[in-house]
C-alpha cells in the first residue's frame, strides 16, 4: 500500500468509497451521495488552499483517502483544520485510515498548523473513535442527537490533536488564509 497525493482522476473512486458511508453509515451526515464531479471539485478546494488530501493505494485502486479541510471560515481559527477519513468497505481493518491520516496529520505539521479536529458522526463509531484515538487525538466533547439518519438520532463525537506544541507557544506563521464572516 502507498500513500499518495490524490489526484481528479481519484473522483470516481472517492465518490464509490464516500458514497458508502452516505448511504450506509453515520460518519457522514449526507444522505445523498455526491457525484464523482462533486467530489472533484470538494477536492480541489482543499487542494487550492494547500491543504493535503491523500488516497492509500494498492495494486492501482484506491483504498481509501483521508483530507484536512478548514475547521471554521474565520480568522481566528486560522492555525485549526478538520480532518476527514473515509475507507472502502472491504478495506476497512486492514490498516488504511492510520496510513493515510498519519500522513495527512505529517502534512498538516509541516504546513505550521496549531490544532487538528475530528468531528465524528455517531457515537458509536468504533472504528473512527479508535483510529482518532491511536493517533493521539482526545476527546473534546459530543453533541447528543444533533443528526437524524437512517430513522434514528445521531450523535457527533468531537476530538482534538494538537500539533507543533499546540497552544504552548504563540505561532510563528501565518496560518491559513481565512477571511469569513
Amino acid at each position: 500500500m502507498i500513500v499518495r497525493a490524490s489526484l481528479d482522476s481519484d473522483a470516481e473512486a472517492l465518490a464509490a468509497i464516500y458514497g458508502h458511508d452516505v448511504l450506509h453509515g453515520f460518519g457522514t451526515f449526507e444522505e445523498v451521495p455526491p457525484s464523482p464531479r462533486e467530489m472533484a471539485a470538494r477536492r480541489l478546494a482543499i487542494v487550492e488552499r494547500g491543504l493535503p488530501h491523500l488516497v492509500a493505494e494498492a495494486d492501482g485502486k484506491v483504498l481509501g483517502f483521508a483530507y484536512a479541510g478548514l475547521f471554521r471560515p474565520r480568522a481566528a481559527y486560522r492555525f485549526t483544520v478538520e480532518d476527514s477519513v473515509y475507507v472502502a468497505p472491504d478495506a476497512k481493518g486492514r490498516g488504511v485510515g492510520k496510513a493515510v491520516l498519519t500522513q495527512v496529520l505529517a502534512a498538516c505539521e509541516a504546513l505550521g498548523l496549531r490544532q487538528v479536529m475530528a468531528v465524528i458522526g455517531d457515537s458509536g463509531n468504533a472504528g473512527s473513535i479508535g483510529l482518532h484515538r491511536s493517533l493521539g487525538f482526545e476527546p473534546a466533547g459530543v453533541c447528543r442527537s444533533v443528526g437524524f439518519k437512517h430513522g434514528r438520532w445521531v450523535d457527533t463525537v468531537w476530538m482534538q490533536k494538537p500539533i507543533n506544541g499546540g497552544d504552548s507557544t504563540l505561532p510563528d506563521a501565518g496560518g491559513l488564509v481565512l477571511t469569513g464572516h
